[in-house]
């Protein structure tokens, strides 16, 4: 007789308290970190990554090792623990960017979105190709494949980064603006054809870099939009419409969580990036019913507050900036903040101008489009995850996502000095304001106009 299998002990109270305690802190450290940033007009997303570097290698690992190896202790599982939670967090990250997308913005802007994104993809991704050919040997993982690298490389420039430029231009007031919609529009397009491209490259990295490993991931990508739009979108459309008549908010968070998690689930099985599968389910929510997006306010809160300081603060354990005490390191990521900046500027310069944008719109589109963010350290992470990058080469390309955020807020206040309100402008801010008041009891004392919780910051 076939005896009953034991069950499966759980995690040990030592395991259990280390990775309570690493996580709480954590979360702690990026909150408070990502407050002083915001306060100092950076992202966010630069004081969640400095816990990392203080918590890390680069500062307690030097100052106090003893310390660092009892909070961090340098075991793959407990290490695992705070990466799965992580990962959920990103993949619900990358989810509610996709659940923020207008597509009906991409429409109305139509050829003028597609020009200034095409043109914001297309240079990047060439000079970015060309650098990774270029990179040093001790920017590649032992045994890589050179190809693969220089191609994620050239994925990791090509991206923006949506949830950063839309807070960025809601700080600055220009959302309002005829470059700020354009510029969100663009970035929908950028978005898109980023995490295809980056889906088909990482399917690459496992696979290999031959023809065969190469139409194979297409023909899934191709496979995955498919079943997406054809068979998903209206599935999605009926549940969520469903969910729309329910009181029950927890309901509708729950179903859009599962949404999410299992289309990336879904991706990944087929070799593709499970954050490709996020982005689409996303897409596909966003999709349903305008009126889900405030009941879904809860899942983001929860997202941007916990989840996603926590995989930053994790992202920053793994940066090496004692790697840029190699003058050939530090060399090498200057050169790639220069291709980075210049591919992105000039791209989307040229590519507005070919579609008629006047000159000082087409500089504040390529300031605000060269912010790569969040993004581009989902990217990173990706790339480390999947050995196409090692340490060195991963802060690099994480040094450049915080660089060049910094950088888009003065090339945009520089450049709309520049450009008038147009009447157009002036009507959208008038009908923003009426929507957006809240008296005195609501806001100040003397009231103010207050973004909505529910709008894309």
């Amino acid at each position: 007789m076939r005896l009953a299998a034991s069950p499966i002990p759980p995690l040990p109270s030592h395991q259990l308290f280390v990775f309570l305690l690493q996580a709480g802190l954590l979360v702690l450290l990026a909150v408070l970190c990502g407050r002083l940033a915001t306060r100092l007009g950076m992202p966010a997303v630069a004081g969640e990554l400095c816990v990392g570097i203080l918590l890390g290698p680069t500062i307690l690992g030097n100052v106090s090792p003893a310390a660092a190896n009892w909070l961090l202790p340098q075991d793959t599982g407990q290490f695992h623990l705070l990466d799965a939670v992580g990962q959920i967090g990103v993949l619900l990250l990358v989810g509610i960017t996709g659940i923020e997308m207008d597509a009906a913005l991409v429409r109305r802007r139509g050829v003028t979105a597609l020009g200034v994104g095409v043109g914001g993809l297309v240079l990047p991704f060439g000079l970015g190709y060309a650098a990774g050919w270029a990179a040093p040997a001790s920017l590649l993982p032992d045994g890589s494949d050179r190809p693969v690298f220089a191609l994620f490389i050239a994925v990791a420039l090509s991206v923006s980064a949506l949830p950063v430029i839309a807070k960025i231009l809601t700080d600055m007031h220009l959302i309002h603006r005829d470059v700020g919609q354009l510029t969100l529009a663009a970035g929908m397009v950028d978005d898109v054809v980023g995490w295809i491209l980056l889906s088909v490259v990482s399917a690459m990295a496992v696979g290999g870099a031959g023809g065969d490993h190469l139409v194979m991931p297409l023909l899934a990508t191709a496979l995955v939009l498919i079943v997406a739009f054809c068979i998903l979108r209206p599935l999605a459309n009926r549940v969520m419409k469903a969910a729309e008549h329910t009181s029950d908010t927890t309901f509708v968070v729950g179903t859009a969580t599962a949404f999410v998690v299992l289309c990336s689930a879904a991706t990944h099985a087929l070799g593709l990036e499970a954050m490709f599968g996020a982005f689409l389910a996303g897409m596909l929510i966003s999709s349903g019913p305008r009126s889900l997006r405030a009941r879904l306010a809860p899942l983001r809160t929860v997202v941007l507050a916990v989840f996603a300081p926590l995989f930053f603060a994790t992202a920053g354990l793994r940066l090496e900036l004692s790697a840029l005490t190699d003058p050939l390191t530090l060399a090498a990521g200057a050169a790639l903040l220069l291709v980075a900046v210049v591919g992105k500027v000039v791209g989307v310069f040229v590519g507005a101008k070919a579609v008629g944008v006047g000159t000082w719109e087409s500089v504040a589109l390529g300031g605000a489009l060269n912010a790569r963010g969040v993004i581009q350290l989902v990217v990173a992470a990706a790339g480390l995850r999947i050995g196409v990058l090692n340490a060195t080469s991963y802060t690099l390309i994480v040094l450049v996502a915080i660089i060049t955020s910094l950088m888009a807020p003065p090339i945009l206040r520089w450049s709309m000095r520049h450009i008038e309100h147009t009447t157009e402008e002036k009507l959208r801010l008038h009908d923003r304001s009426v929507l957006d008041w809240k008296p005195a009891d609501q806001a100040t004392e003397r009231g103010t106009w207050v973004a909505p919780a529910n709008r894309v910051t």
